[in-house]
């Protein structure tokens, strides 16, 4: 019976395995790829806001009349990040009072 470590592979057949198929410095990201990102949709969360004249801390108590409960101090740090679910993306618009938004391209 032949052990495993005794046995030779050739170098060329053993790679090196990356975490992702996009990592590295000579990698684009697919063609389908989107440039929209954490940063748009954080834009576009905090636009609405403005554009209703709500602070955060407004939308911490109209997120608690819909049953989300969150701290100021936790929304302000979410919405700063852009690292949100679109479940919370949507409670926020819903408990802003936004009952509809248009999504633009981003531009280059």
């Amino acid at each position: 019976m032949t052990n495993v470590s005794d046995t030779q592979m050739p170098q060329a057949a053993v790679k090196p395995m990356s975490a992702s198929p996009v990592e590295g410095p000579n990698v684009s990201p697919p063609s389908n790829a989107s440039p929209f990102g954490s940063n748009d949709v954080k834009a576009i969360l905090k636009s609405e806001l403005k554009r209703r004249s709500l602070t955060y801390a407004d939308l911490v108590v109209r997120l608690a009349d819909h049953g989300v409960i969150e701290t100021e101090a936790n929304l302000r740090n979410k919405i700063s990040r852009g690292a949100f679910t679109a479940t919370f993306f949507m409670q926020c618009l819903i408990a802003a009072g936004c009952d509809h938004f248009q999504i633009s391209p981003p531009k280059p």
